[in-house]
């Protein structure tokens, strides 16, 4: 299933994915760093998404209490969260 999650204090404005079956694939951030988020994208391609969240979530950019890593991880939360309730 196709998300999109719009991002909170960071630069990118949202994150595009899919997930399904737990597996994350098709990571696009809009703005933001761009050599950065995509080889976040590039990472984080074909991997669990509990997995993912696992490893980025927390990770912090400067003084913003987040980072577009720790959006991300937010965001597969929201989607396995819905996921689940529509199972």
């Amino acid at each position: 299933m196709n998300y999109t999650y719009k991002t909170h204090g960071v630069c990118s404005q949202y994150i595009e994915f899919d997930l399904t079956d737990g597996i994350v694939s098709g990571v696009s951030y809009y703005g933001g760093c761009n050599g950065n988020l995509k080889a976040i994208s590039k990472l984080v391609e074909g991997r669990k998404a509990d997995e993912i969240v696992s490893i980025l979530k927390g990770n912090l950019c400067g003084n913003k209490g987040t980072s577009c890593a720790d959006q991300l991880a937010l965001a597969l939360e929201a989607a396995m969260e819905q996921q689940a309730k529509e199972a």
